[in-house]
């Protein structure tokens, strides 16, 4: 199974939000600068994750993109759905039933494996948030808290 750049880049786009959750909205083009995602194509992807609900919009000049939920609520699996579809490493084994068109699904003797690729891709997918993919990665525009020292113990003489 390959990845499409519009999986790829939905992705990136996501998780440029999802660093920023809490900010206020983003314009398209920080998000496309912060993602490295061609802000034409960007264009193209914010409507699908909006219209699913990941994704709100603000209009003005304060105006952009931010995410729907938090990024610990929002799953990669929701991002990859909205972005590829039912996850179908071949159409025999697709989560959408009405893609499983091959005659020889009846005993066909490959199948198996391919059930279990799409479980184990459905379980990462489904298992894994956007909080997952930022965290210890923090924002390059919002300084990290002082290290809070530690105690000095004394030494014994």
């Amino acid at each position: 199974m390959k990845v499409s750049s519009r999986g790829e880049y939905g992705m990136r786009a996501m998780v440029a939000l999802a660093r920023h959750y809490g900010e206020g909205p983003l314009s398209l083009a920080a998000v496309a600068k912060e993602s490295s995602v061609p802000a034409a194509y960007l264009e193209q992807l914010i409507g699908p994750l909006r219209r699913a609900g990941l994704v709100e919009s603000k209009r003005g000049a304060q105006g952009g993109y931010q995410l729907a939920r938090p990024p610990i609520a929002v799953g990669v699996g929701e991002v990859y759905r909205v972005m590829e579809g039912p996850v179908a490493p071949m159409d025999c084994v697709s989560e959408d039933p009405a893609d499983q068109t091959c005659p020889l699904i009846d005993g066909c003797e490959t199948r198996p494996v391919w059930l279990k690729v799409r479980d184990s891709i459905v379980e990462a997918l489904d298992s894994t948030t956007l909080a997952d993919l930022i965290k210890d990665k923090p924002n390059p525009k919002r300084p990290r808290p002082a290290a809070i020292p530690e105690p000095a113990i004394a030494q014994p003489r």
